[in-house]
């Protein structure tokens, strides 16, 4: 008999994740990592979404508080000052590409037990600019987050630049999201009306919305 996923999310949590990001949440298999208070931190997602298309990035940041946090960080510039330490410390880029492997074993692990299985074309394809950049702190948080301490070091990083206004230990939960109302039921949201297009239906739908904008 299979064991039930402990980290599998619950109706509450999945209502609570669109509320976070103020859209529905789709393809989310786990719960990577969760308040002191037990709402979630991030989000697990499937590595292929339901409509087929691969999704490398396994973990979502969804947090409010915590995203505008990194936001601040990459908005001063952090992460050309981490890429550019990559390419002169030798030591970090080597823990770098460790969190990278640990990345792809860790989504591996997730395909395996959401029943997803491999998906071969993104193989070797992490996430957040890893193994030989940064391209995204909010990746590289929610690995932290998912994985701990010690796994992503610039994502260990970017949680220990962030403390003034969020740390592990504190909740800060409340007003961080709306909490009234009908949680978001629609996703209006460009990418997902490209998602699966081909190169050709994408130069089209923008040729229209160039051909829109120009209209009085």
């Amino acid at each position: 008999m299979t064991e039930p996923n402990a980290l599998a999310p619950t109706a509450a949590d999945l209502e609570t994740l669109s509320r976070q990001l103020g859209r529905p949440v789709r393809d989310v298999v786990e719960i990577g990592a969760r308040c002191v208070c037990g709402n979630p931190l991030v989000a697990t997602t499937a590595p292929r979404l339901a409509n087929g298309i691969p999704f490398p990035t396994t973990y979502y940041l969804t947090h409010p508080v915590i995203t505008a946090a990194v936001s601040r960080l990459e908005a001063a510039g952090t992460m050309a000052e981490m890429t550019a330490r990559l390419e002169q410390d030798e030591a970090l880029a080597a823990r770098y590409r460790e969190a990278h492997e640990a990345y792809l074993r860790a989504r591996a692990e997730v395909g395996t037990r959401s029943g997803i299985g491999a998906v071969p074309e993104i193989d070797g394809v992490s996430a957040g600019g890893m193994p030989g950049r940064v391209k995204c702190l909010h990746v590289l948080v929610g690995h932290s987050l998912a994985a701990g301490p010690g796994v992503n070091p610039l994502g260990d990083e970017a949680l220990a630049a962030i403390v003034e206004w969020w740390t592990p230990d504190r909740c800060q939960c409340h007003g961080a999201w709306d909490t009234t109302g009908v949680a978001p039921v629609r996703d209006l949201s460009r990418h997902v009306k490209t998602q699966g297009l081909s190169p050709e239906e994408l130069d089209r739908k923008r040729a229209e919305r160039r051909t829109g904008e120009g209209k009085a």
